[in-house]
């Protein structure tokens, strides 16, 4: 969504900001929230709001609002009435709300508010797989996780405090707070299994496939490894201190779980059903949003588009529009700040927002027609460009970083800039959502012949496989039902 950038502190070091235009553009992750969202929602006064009721509206400014499914949404609540009432506490109430977002995402409420996005639903290929994610959620309310934890954070809280400030001793408290962490993040990782182990009970009392669970952490992995690309960091010391366990592990103790009710196989998995109800789903961004697509990002709601340059892969965040090339080596970031209309935007890139700015590089420039100031700045071994543009009442910010920053890089980021303009009015109009359409597999059809169908112009057949829950030596039947994404 490519939100307003408020600076809450002056100066931004510049090795930290190309450290954080790598690391957010290479993040394995699965969420993706709302990309640049303009004005600002009206605030409504805090004491109007129970704090239940404050954050359910943050959830949904962070993942684009609810999404608007009738068939869906009735679907969903009666997945979850039959859960409720194989539940250990069918006396609890339940609120569904599907959030428009393709993250690939579900969380819950102590108050009994589940959220799950489209971009999960799309994923599942079952009721079986979605009731499993909705009965995990469910398990972190009965088991009461989230009072569980907030105890846990103000006794490692207390503990850092007594050992920093009563004892005097700094050392202490950094290993004091150490400790506490290490043990908080195992705390979590224990909740996790405890709720895949509800859950998968609660599903199979339900009548679900309890290997549903199994099912759509396999696909989530392979989501994530599709996302991240052929690039495989070592990211041992991360699930070490991870929230949630790492992909293997919970298939593996899913499985288990599983193994408990049944073996593979009975239960209800209601495919051709589930699969029925996404035909049309936004897929990936909402243009409203803007959205990637390939190398170029749209934004038909503000009008703009920029391309970035070759070999960049892109990413729509919350925070802003993030590219990166060669591991990292090379990557981008477009914002969006507000500024005073009367303030120059020479003196806006003095302004210390960004440091090391080398001052005999600023020039003032012309991007289509709209104003811009461009500079350079140095924080070895990165170079930076830097652009701040002009575009109604908004600057939008380009950051250009590279380790060993040469003229003919330098002249690529320009190149990139220079493509930044206004939309037309047609443009605008003909921009729609990539989406879900449900096809029936006819006789002749291969995994590959449909997978050319997919409007992706890289890893069709991969990302169809992903998709659709399918190994690589999966083959279809005449009959079954396969989702594809079209545009």
């Amino acid at each position: 969504m490519l939100s307003r950038a408020y600076q809450k502190s002056p100066k931004a070091v510049l090795t930290a900001a190309a450290l954080a235009l790598v690391l957010a553009s290479c993040s394995g992750g699965q969420q993706v929230g709302r990309q640049i969202t303009l004005p600002d929602p009206p605030v409504e006064k805090p004491e109007t709001l129970t704090p239940a009721q404050r954050e359910h509206r943050r959830i949904l400014a962070a993942y684009g609002g609810a999404y608007n499914n009738p068939k869906l949404e009735e679907s969903l609540n009666r997945t979850v009435e039959k859960l409720v009432a194989a539940s250990e506490r069918p006396d609890l109430h339940y609120k569904v709300t599907i959030l428009n977002s393709p993250a690939i995402n579900a969380f819950a409420l102590p108050t009994g508010q589940l959220y799950v996005t489209r971009g999960l639903l799309a994923l599942a290929n079952d009721t079986s797989e979605l009731a499993s994610v909705l009965s995990h959620e469910m398990a972190h309310v009965i088991a009461r996780h989230a009072a569980i934890r907030e105890d846990q954070i103000r006794q490692a809280a207390m503990v850092n405090r007594v050992a920093s400030d009563v004892l005097g001793d700094q050392q202490m408290g950094a290993l004091a707070l150490a400790k506490s962490k290490i043990a908080l993040a195992t705390f979590s990782r224990g909740q996790e299994f405890e709720a895949d182990g509800i859950g998968v009970g609660i599903s199979s009392r339900a009548g679900y496939d309890p290997f549903g669970a199994t099912r759509f952490l396999t696909s989530m992995g392979r989501s994530a490894e599709l996302r991240a690309g052929s690039s495989k960091p070592d990211s041992r010391n991360m699930e070490f201190l991870s929230s949630h366990p790492a992909t293997p592990e919970r298939v593996a103790n899913a499985t288990l779980n599983a193994r408990q009710y049944s073996a593979p196989g009975p239960g209800s998995q209601d495919r051709q059903s589930y699969l029925s109800l996404l035909d049309g789903l936004t897929y990936g961004e909402d243009p409203s949003e803007g959205f990637v697509r390939g190398r170029r990002f749209v934004h038909p709601k503000l009008g703009f588009t920029f391309t970035a340059p070759d070999g960049f892969v892109l990413e729509n965040t919350p925070q802003a529009v993030f590219g990166i090339k060669d591991g990292g080596d090379l990557a981008l970031r477009l914002d969006v700040v507000r500024i005073p209309a009367d303030q120059k935007l020479t003196d806006y890139l003095q302004s210390g927002w960004i440091e090391n700015i080398d001052a005999a590089s600023i020039e003032e420039v012309r991007i289509n027609g709209f104003k811009g100031v461009t500079g350079t700045a140095n924080g070895d071994p990165w170079g930076f460009r830097l652009y701040a543009i002009r575009f109604g009442s908004e600057v939008y910010r380009f950051i250009f970083a590279a380790k060993n920053k040469t003229p003919e890089i330098d002249k690529h980021f320009r190149e990139a800039v220079n493509s930044f303009r206004r939309m037309s009015v047609a443009e605008s109009r003909s921009a729609r959502p990539l989406r879900l359409k449900i096809v029936t597999v006819g006789p002749r059809d291969t995994v590959e012949k449909l997978a050319s169908q997919m409007g992706y112009a890289d890893r069709q057949l991969e990302r169809f496989r992903v998709l659709n829950g399918l190994d690589v030596n999966d083959k279809l039947k005449p009959g079954d039902l396969v989702k594809l994404v079209v545009e």
